[in-house]
């Protein structure tokens, strides 16, 4: 486990001889969602002169489609066992993260600790439910079973046919919105540089030693270090190098939200089945998510794609029948082959990444400001970060002959 993070300025994780020497050096990072935004604040707290580039406003494409699920247990699936230690750190730094984030910035997002429930709505779902909870208690995860009459005595809401389900205690949510907000106003309290609706027309990495990015109004601009988190955009940028494009895609989500009465809400914890997943907000309302459609990146609203949410949450909560629609919306998951994120420097010297986090974006934000800023500082990413580079895809035969040449 890394250790938890703190400010740059009480000497947490960056020697200040590294900073004072490191400090006029210019870092771009490409992207303002919130792992562009984190990484910003982090290196902007560090001493660095720091521009992030946004082709919108911060915080207005995944981030605002998210529903702010820091879930890394109740998530967990078979395959992501490496995974787990990097979301797992993530939790962890949570509740200190956003104290430090309200020092900064005077705001502090809602942030619920209910946990979570991931309920069986039927007979056969109690089976699958079974064998989701032995993987992952056999990982350690800290985990309880509920059986149908203490599910409804802490959701009465539910379905009278609610079977079981698996609470996560650990597994909490925070306003995705209010924390791009935060870390946006928190970044530019640190002294850091913002240029939103900032289209990049291309990068030209050809000198080792000097990066230049040209912007849609005409201005170029050169520096020696860039950070490209642009999320599902990513692998597009005009002129990015063959050997640092990262195998990410867009994968579409559908959302939409419910307005509850706040002080008689029908949900108090985040609540996943099989086809949806429902988040209670603060203010009343219910958020429920999300299709997973390969649409490449066609934004639109669908009928089908609405139903199959409202009916999927109908299933588990029928309350919900009389609620009042206040609000569709649809975003892009920056998918991975792998569901994981792809973090760290590229095999172009100065060109780091941070993209790649599908569904793990809001939870890994501290981490991957965290690793990247840490990586940019003194040159060494943290040991939980080295598993999702960018040279795990290398192609097997590249692979193969270098676990040759190592044995010659």
């Amino acid at each position: 486990m890394e250790p938890a993070l703190g400010h740059a300025s009480e000497g947490s994780y960056v020697a200040q001889e590294t900073i004072n020497n490191t400090k006029d050096q210019q870092v771009i990072i490409i992207g303002g969602g919130v792992c562009g935004l984190a990484i910003g604040w982090e290196l902007a707290e560090a001493g660095k002169t720091v521009t992030i580039l946004e082709r919108g406003r911060c915080g207005q494409e995944a981030t605002h489609a998210a529903a702010g699920m820091l879930a890394a247990a109740a998530e967990c699936e078979p395959g992501e066992e490496q995974l787990l230690q990097l979301t797992r750190w993530a939790q962890q730094l949570w509740p200190g993260y956003l104290d430090r984030l309200e020092t900064s910035s005077g705001q502090r997002p809602d942030y619920r600790d209910e946990g979570t429930l991931v309920v069986a709505l039927s007979r056969d779902e109690v089976e699958r439910l079974r064998f989701r909870h032995e993987f992952q208690s056999s990982l350690g995860l800290p985990l309880r079973w509920l059986e149908a009459a203490e599910l409804r005595q802490r959701e009465p809401h539910l379905r009278q046919s609610a079977a079981a389900a698996i609470f996560s205690a650990e597994d909490h949510q925070v306003d995705n919105r209010q924390l791009a907000e935060s870390l946006k106003q928190a970044y530019l309290n640190a002294g850091g540089s913002l240029r939103e609706e900032c289209e990049v027309e291309a990068l030209d990495c050809s000198d080792p030693a000097r990066k230049r990015i040209s912007l849609g109004n005409g201005d170029i601009l050169e520096t020696k270090t860039v950070v490209l988190a642009a999320g599902a955009w990513s692998r597009g940028l005009p002129g990015l190098p063959e050997e640092a494009m990262p195998p990410v895609r867009p994968l579409k989500g559908q959302s939409l939200a419910l307005q509850m009465v706040p002080h008689s809400p029908l949900l108090e914890h985040v609540l996943w089945t099989e086809q949806i997943y429902c988040v209670p907000r603060l203010d009343g309302r219910l958020i429920i998510g999300a299709t997973v459609e390969e649409r490449g990146f066609d934004d639109s609203i669908t009928a089908g794609g609405i139903y199959a949410l409202i009916e999927g949450a109908r299933r588990a909560l029928p309350g919900i029948e009389d609620l009042p629609l206040i609000e569709c919306w649809s975003g892009f998951r920056p998918g991975c082959r792998d569901d994981a994120p792809v973090l760290g420097e590229t095999a172009v010297p100065g060109l780091h990444l941070a993209t790649g986090h599908h569904r793990n974006g809001i939870l890994l934000a501290p981490v991957t400001g965290h690793c990247i800023a840490q990586e940019i500082l003194t040159g060494a990413l943290p040991e939980a970060a080295r598993p999702f580079t960018l040279a795990r895809f290398k192609p097997l035969s590249a692979r193969r002959k270098k676990s040759h040449l190592q044995y010659q």
